[in-house]
This record gives C-alpha cells, structure tokens and sequence, in this order.
C-alpha cells in the first residue's frame, strides 16, 4: 500500500487555490464542485501536535474534484508539473477508467494542470487525456509537451488566487455541440 506521507504536498497550492475558487462558485450560485478526500488509515500519529505522521490510503482515488455545474456533472483531477512535459505517469489507470466511464455518463471530465515553470495553467479535456494515454498505450510518447495542449484552454488566474475553469468548460461544451453536429 502507498504511505500517505510518500509523495509530500505536491500540487497543494493548485487545490488550495482550486477549492478558494469553487467556494466562490458556490457563493455566486455557479456551480457546486467539492473536493473528494482520499480515505486514509492513520498509522502514527503526533498526539502532542495532533498531526497523523504516517498514513496509508484505504483504497484507489478516483479524482479530485467532482460537482455539477449549472446541472451538467463534472470530475477531475488537479496536477502540477514543474516542467514542459507532463508525464503520464502522473495519471493513474483507474483514474482514466473512472474519467472514461464519466463521460460515457453525460458528464464532462478534464484535468486541470499548472505549468509552474511558465506560471500557466490548462484545462485539458478528456478526449486530450486519452489520446495522450492512448499514444502511450501503443508505443508512443510517456509524457506530452505543454505546446501540444490547445492555446484556448488557457484558464486565466486572477488575484494570484481565483483560477477561473468555467470558460474552459464552456468552450469544451461548445465543441461538443459542434462534434456532435457532425457524428
């Protein structure tokens, strides 16, 4: 099993900005989006600071986020990549069965990735997830490059603290319409 302390607080920052812009989503009645905690077994605990020292998780995560907005179901999942090339393995299998199922569902499921290096932040589409995962699957490519990711799922953040997804979504959910114009 993996220890819960193994991996640090990698991308706290994202969801710590993430969950101060989902409370204002709710605030204004846009979408209601909470953060799905990780079922963990305390192992050690710190009983003078109350702090859980050592931990391991009960079962796989399926995403970070899942809520609805404006009565359309959405998940995903927060990730932070140091670099320009964001590696797959930072995706786990079950999360990409539970984003693929999700969608087969109606729902809309992405990632949301913050490029600390450039101080970007991507909203990336599950069609983009899976043909980046497929790519990997048949030989291909581990990882992708931020250029491969479509300039118009740029997520603006403001006041260093807001960062504003629901325009990726809503670009997302006019390219579905014309998709399925077409099919």
């Amino acid at each position: 099993m993996p220890s819960w302390n193994s991996r640090g607080l990698r991308g706290s920052m994202l969801e710590e900005a993430l969950n101060y812009t989902n409370n204002k989503y709710r605030h204004e009645k846009l979408a209601l989006v909470q953060k799905i905690p990780t079922p963990i077994t305390p192992m050690e605990i710190d009983k003078e600071k109350h702090h859980i020292t050592l931990a391991y998780f009960e079962q796989k995560s399926t995403v970070d986020y899942i809520g609805t907005i404006q009565g359309i179901p959405v998940c995903f999942d927060a990730k932070e990549c140091a670099t320009d090339t964001f590696p797959l393995q930072n995706i786990h299998k079950h999360q990409i069965n539970f984003m693929r199922e999700f969608e087969i569902q109606q729902g809309i499921a992405f990632l949301i990735i913050y490029f600390t290096n450039a101080g970007l932040c991507y909203y990336v589409p599950c069609r983009d997830v899976l043909k980046f995962w497929d790519r990997a699957a048949s030989g291909g490519r581990k990882s992708f490059r931020r250029e491969e990711l479509d300039e118009n799922f740029t997520i603006n953040i403001t006041n260093q603290v807001y960062i504003h997804y629901l325009e990726a979504v809503s670009r997302d959910l006019d390219i579905r319409d014309v998709e399925e114009q077409y099919e």
